[in-house]
């Protein structure tokens, strides 16, 4: 690799780190405000936000990326143009071809580091993330612990707190139970406590009334009570365990025991099929939009206001790119068998890429401007 590569590929380097942060940090932002009050509203801690957080951020990498990759090219490919630096080299005797050898290079880094996170890291991050949400939902503790609202664990129960003190005592405490449509029962007290036993969380009130109304002999009795246990384990599924979705099932796994995924989790073999090939085909795309980025704007000869026609044009084939990977997929997975299809957009790149560089390397003078023995005319 010459020094003239290695300069190039340190700046495409740069750019993609610049832009994947940038990228990350916005879609980020978008995302957490809506999981931020999501989380603490049901009682949880800012670290549980934290822990969500960050097992979302392969899935956010892996969707940013290949947008990260083609703007550093494009954005690189430019500066050095408008900076006659890729002018100097070609003027030397360097073909396109030739200066795309560093693109390649950061395509094929980028890559890597792309199956990295789309065949191993999100798969992880997303069974984890799925089993904490799991968790959190069947956590009624933290659900319940909120002063001042009435909440609705489940249907047919309201909860009121009035205060909670520092040692988790609950003060003004009301429970409207009617999952009992004929019978509906309500409790007050001035005090209770959650007390988790092993067989599951109870509310024990103390000091308070239970009034049950019985509708068909509509009769309201009342009775006061020192104090009394209310379950409230079966308001919310406490389990811990959740049906995992399809992005949650492990590379190995789909490569390996698709039939066996198949028959006891429901999914069909389209479906796995297509999330398979998805996870590679996430490695191609990053070549393949690098290339493209690099191969168009090779295209416009040098200006100091910069390649913006070619620009827009490269824009336009990572739209016409994405358009065809959200169209093959439902194709695949109504056929298994035509799985290649998901390759189509990076084929589609690569091919659009040679074919600008074949046109970019094309003589400087055309062929009808020489003189009979090929020399070129002299003024």
């Amino acid at each position: 690799m010459s020094r003239f590569d290695g300069y190039f590929l340190r700046q495409l380097l740069i750019l993609f780190g610049f832009f994947t942060l940038v990228l990350v940090g916005v879609f980020w932002i978008t995302r957490s405000v809506s999981l931020f009050d999501r989380v603490i509203s049901g009682g949880q801690s800012a670290m549980v936000f934290l822990e969500f957080t960050a097992l979302t951020l392969p899935t956010l990498i892996r969707t940013v990326m290949p947008m990260a990759v083609f703007a550093a090219a494009v954005y690189a490919t430019n500066r050095l143009s408008r900076e006659s630096e890729l002018t100097v080299m070609l003027a030397t005797g360097s073909s396109p071809w030739r200066l795309a050898r560093a693109v390649f290079l950061f395509g094929l880094v980028a890559g890597l580091m792309m199956a990295v996170i789309s065949v191993f890291l999100r798969p992880a991050s997303v069974e984890q993330l799925e089993q904490r949400q799991a968790e959190v939902a069947g956590d009624v503790t933290a659900q319940l612990l909120n002063e001042g609202e009435f909440l609705h664990p489940t249907q047919g129960v309201t909860v009121y707190i009035g205060r909670i003190d520092l040692d988790g005592t609950l003060h003004e405490v009301f429970v409207s139970d009617r999952r009992v449509g004929q019978n509906p029962v309500s409790y007050s007290s001035k005090t209770a406590y959650l007390v988790n036993n092993g067989a599951g969380i109870h509310l024990v009130m103390v000091d308070g009334i239970a009034l049950r109304l019985d509708q068909q002999g509509r009769v309201l009795s009342s009775t006061l009570f020192e104090d009394a246990s209310y379950d409230i384990s079966a308001l919310t599924n406490t389990s811990s365990t959740a049906e995992r979705s399809l992005e949650a099932v492990p590379t190995f796994e789909l490569l390996q025991y698709r039939d066996t995924i198949s028959a006891a989790e429901g999914f069909t073999e389209g479906e796995l099929i297509d999330e398979l090939h998805q996870r590679f085909s996430w490695i191609a795309i990053c070549i393949a939009v690098a290339m493209a980025g690099y191969a168009t704007l090779m295209l416009g000869s040098f200006s100091r206001f910069g390649l913006w026609p070619q620009i827009l044009g490269a824009f336009t084939i990572l739209i016409l790119l994405e358009g065809v990977r959200g169209f093959v997929s439902p194709v695949v997975i109504d056929d298994p068998k035509l799985w290649i299809l998901l390759y189509l957009p990076a084929i589609m790149g690569i091919l659009i890429s040679c074919f600008f560089l074949l046109i970019a390397g094309r003589p400087l003078v055309p062929a009808r401007s020489r003189g009979a023995n090929g020399a070129v005319p002299q003024a």
